[in-house]
């Protein structure tokens, strides 16, 4: 087991900091009307990517200075512009002080998720996929198809306005690998992720698998899938973010993932 101090964690925390940097990027290009914006704070990043998005939150903050009220004031000032919430991570690798800072200034908690990760190697073999499935790398041009497949997998009676073809401008990411998953040439399931080679770690994300094929072995598949051609693009970690006791982290702990901590999102509806 590795043990995870405040280095080690700055780089898990890019798990969901720079897709979102780079969602916010893409958003100023493709969906002007959003108002999209990324700014960097603290070591880390705050970003905006629409109101009722998943996406637009400040983190990897703090963890290689101190994190201050000053910091905490711009936070602030980047969400009120948007006429947003602030939102911020937080885990237990940051000071107390930080922790008390927020909750003197009113923070809840919005959401709380474990953080796992798994050491790559290279030389490591995987399983094949079960029989009878095919196993490919996924396609810009399918995007949106497969996106469908994750949208219907999480929103089985429609997906929010928010949630959309939320994976499209992922496929069209540097660093993006992106697999389908095939049964007698229909593609049932997806799973996609996000090199990021600054901090050498790959951000598990995007999958999905059709209702009435779920229980085949897929999901597995395609993350040994994806595993495999990170460890081959120069990643030491993959890192994936999950609700606990999920059937996510279910299927992560079986292929060698292990808990590196718990983080909390804190959010503030904020007055002018």
């Amino acid at each position: 087991m590795q043990f995870v101090d405040k280095a080690l964690a700055r780089r898990f925390e890019a798990c969901e900091e720079m897709p979102q940097v780079l969602y916010a990027r893409a958003f100023q290009k493709i969906r002007l009307e959003i108002g999209a914006a990324e700014e960097e704070i603290c070591g880390g990043h705050m970003i905006f990517a629409g109101l009722g998005s998943p996406i637009g939150r400040a983190t990897g903050l703090g963890f290689d200075r101190p994190f201050t009220a000053q910091d905490v004031d711009r936070v602030e000032q980047f969400y009120r512009s948007h006429n947003a919430p602030a939102q911020v991570d937080l885990c237990p690798l940051h000071d107390p002080a930080v922790l008390a800072m927020f909750k003197q200034r009113g923070y809840g908690i919005a959401e709380l998720n474990n953080v796992l990760y798994r050491r790559l190697d290279p030389a490591e073999e995987f399983l094949r996929a079960p029989s009878g499935c095919e196993i490919r790398r996924g396609r810009p041009e399918e995007a949106r198809a497969l996106g469908g497949i994750v949208e219907r997998a999480f929103f089985p009676d429609g997906a929010p306005e928010a949630f959309r073809d939320l994976l499209t401008p992922l496929y069209q990411m540097e660093g993006a690998l992106t697999f389908a998953a095939s049964v007698e040439g229909k593609m049932v399931a997806c799973g996609a992720g996000l090199v990021i080679p600054e901090h050498r770690i790959f951000a598990v994300c995007g999958a999905g698998t059709s209702a009435e094929f779920r229980g085949r072995g897929l999901q597995t598949a395609l993350l040994r899938a994806r595993l495999a051609a990170a460890a081959a693009a120069g990643c030491e970690y993959a890192v994936v973010v999950t609700q606990g006791g999920t059937a996510s982290q279910r299927n992560c702990e079986r292929l060698g993932f292990r808990v590196a901590y718990s983080k909390v999102t804190l959010m503030k509806y904020l007055k002018d």
